[in-house]
């Protein structure tokens, strides 16, 4: 499988997919066929290539490593599982459908043999005892160093974030800040895609993609009440290539935040609502170095969010964040600052483009505009406008 090549002004798509597992097709339909100039098969003949790829994959059920899905802790068959799969040739690890597995907190490791897919058609349900994480507070699902990867299915993953929620110093002010767990991360990880889960009420961010090269997330619905504290749904952080197509999402925090280090990222049919809408940011803090470039938002619905679109950047920060385009954007801000785009002075924002911007203010207040230290390339039918 490759992933879309991004040209500097996101004019065109074009893809090779190499096949990563079975379920290829299922997830993207019939594609040109691939060329064999690059990938990750080493020195081995296109006719080596296709045969290793015929058949069916090796089935990795959880079930027959142990696991219930009664509610007492499964941790252990899905540490087996994945083990017996990363390290054969062309595996599928199933989640089967009708039961609910409860884990604690888990880091899935690569490098694995062959291409992996993980198909997840039950629910997984993070385990309610806060003890379980206390060898690892920031991370729920970790998978770190696993390239050519498939996630996908028609299950849930649960983060069960209730508590955490609870025990949140942005809910009670009285309480310590503390960490609290990301529900999936995905971290260095080459060629991967997740489509068709639904992820819900995570314990903080939903889904992270940190420090990637080629992702697709494709068809995810992602939700948690609106008075959840920070449960961004898709946090992408030092990562590159990334697709984000056809996703609900619906949190107490940013649908989708994209921040340092981070390039050639493209959101197209987003609905987004409630939350704080899609964000670039915060940058630059401490006023750390940071790049964030090429970057398209095109065909998103926005409901009730405290902001429509976002950029903010620490005052001072040596951040640059340029190439920006908002395309066919519609929907309702819960704010008055429907575009709100806070730059720093000593770096402004660079080619920040508008097409086809619409945002209205909730109830019967004017939206605004507020555009600090930006310089905008392009604006066409935009509204709210920018002052400055």
């Amino acid at each position: 499988m490759s992933f879309p090549l991004f040209s500097l002004c996101f004019g065109s798509f074009h893809e090779y997919p190499l096949f990563v597992s079975q379920y290829h097709d299922l997830i993207y339909g019939h594609y040109p066929k691939p060329r064999w100039n690059t990938g990750f098969y080493g020195s081995t003949t296109r006719q080596d290539r296709v045969s290793s790829l015929s058949g069916s994959p090796k089935v990795v059920n959880v079930d027959d490593f142990g696991a219930k899905g009664n509610g007492q802790d499964d941790s252990k068959a899905f540490e087996l599982a994945w083990k017996e799969a990363c390290s054969s040739s062309k595996a599928m690890i199933l989640v089967p459908k009708g039961r609910t597995y409860y884990l604690k907190s888990i880091t899935f490791s690569g490098p694995c043999r062959s291409p992996l897919t993980l198909k997840i058609d039950g629910i997984i349900k993070a385990s309610p005892r806060m003890s379980d994480y206390d060898h690892d507070r920031r991370h729920w699902l970790k998978f770190e160093g696993v390239d050519n990867f498939v996630v996908e299915g028609n299950g849930i993953i649960n983060g069960n974030g209730k508590k955490w929620w609870q025990n949140s110093c942005k809910v009670n002010k009285e309480l310590p800040c503390r960490r609290a767990p990301t529900a999936v991360t995905f971290y260095q990880c080459i060629n991967l895609v997740v489509a068709n889960l639904k992820l819900e009420n995570a314990q903080q961010m939903h889904l992270t993609f940190q420090k990637c090269t080629n992702v697709q997330a494709l068809n995810l619905r992602v939700v948690a009440p609106e008075n959840s504290p920070n449960t961004d749904g898709i946090h992408v952080t030092e990562t590159q290539n990334v697709i984000i197509k056809n996703c609900v999402i619906g949190t107490g925090d940013d649908c989708i935040s994209i921040v340092s280090g981070s390039r050639n990222v493209r959101a197209m049919d987003i609905t987004c609502g409630p939350g704080h809408g899609i964000s670039i940011g915060s940058l630059g803090a401490g006023n750390s170095e940071a790049e964030v470039s090429n970057i398209r938002v095109d065909r998103a619905l926005i409901s009730g969010t405290s902001n429509g679109v976002r950029i903010k950047t620490w005052q001072n920060s040596a951040v640059k964040v340029s190439n920006v385009v908002y395309k066919n954007i519609r929907g309702t801000s819960a704010s008055d600052d429907a575009i709100r785009f806070d730059c720093s002075k000593s770096s402004p924002c660079q080619d920040i483009s508008m097409l086809g911007v619409h945002l209205v203010r909730q109830g019967d207040d004017v939206a605004t505009a507020s555009c600090e230290n930006v310089r905008l390339k392009n604006r066409w039918k935009v509204y709210p406008q920018c002052s400055s």
